[in-house]
């Protein structure tokens, strides 16, 4: 199942609808899905180095994008979609915690949790519920998410076709790492934040 999965991931490297699709995940992982845009960054960017560059700029803009949806859910709709969100995803009771870590160390949070893999819309909605000049907000991420993509790009760019005969050599030890990192980022968010 792995293998299809990251075979369809490679194959549609090459249609049209990919970039579209990439865009999405990356956008509403920014404001409400769970799942990174790696899954599809990372096999897409492995399948043509060449354009990991465009991948990555697709992926920091509709992330910035997506969490201006988180920013405006926390400001506009904590009450009933960002608390629901955060509740969902189990950090309900850290949240006045998370916002008074917010009044003094607002623009590191937001630089530093955009490059980790703690769940980007957290930050995102906490933003909004926090008031956090929305300006400010929106370079910070830019230059988080950013930092995130490209870093990825730069590795697969240079390293593209050594990481790719490594992942297909063991598919199933990376996918689980990727997991256990995407699990560890969870863990890490609801003990930070």
């Amino acid at each position: 199942m792995l293998r299809r999965i990251y075979d369809w991931c490679i194959d549609a490297a090459h249609k049209p609808y990919a970039l579209w699709i990439m865009g999405a995940v990356a956008f509403a992982e920014s404001s409400f899905f769970p799942v990174p845009p790696d899954v599809m960054l990372i096999p897409m960017s492995l399948a043509r180095p060449q354009r990991a560059w465009l991948y990555a700029l697709v992926c920091t803009s509709t992330s910035v994008l997506g969490g201006i949806l988180g920013y405006a859910i926390g400001a506009l709709l904590y009450d009933s979609i960002g608390h629901w969100l955060i509740e969902f995803y189990g950090y309900g009771d850290k949240v006045e915690a998370f916002r008074a870590g917010y009044a003094e160390y607002g623009a590191w949070i937001i630089l530093l949790k955009g490059l980790t893999p703690i769940p980007y819309k957290l930050v995102t909605i906490t933003s909004g519920f926090a008031n956090y000049d929305i300006w400010l907000f929106i370079g910070l991420s830019v230059i988080a998410r950013g930092g995130r993509f490209f870093a990825v790009a730069i590795l697969l760019n240079r390293y593209g076709e050594w990481i790719r005969v490594r992942i297909e050599k063991r598919l199933g030890l990376w996918v689980a790492l990727g997991t256990l990192v995407l699990v560890l980022g969870f863990v890490i968010a609801y003990r930070i934040f």
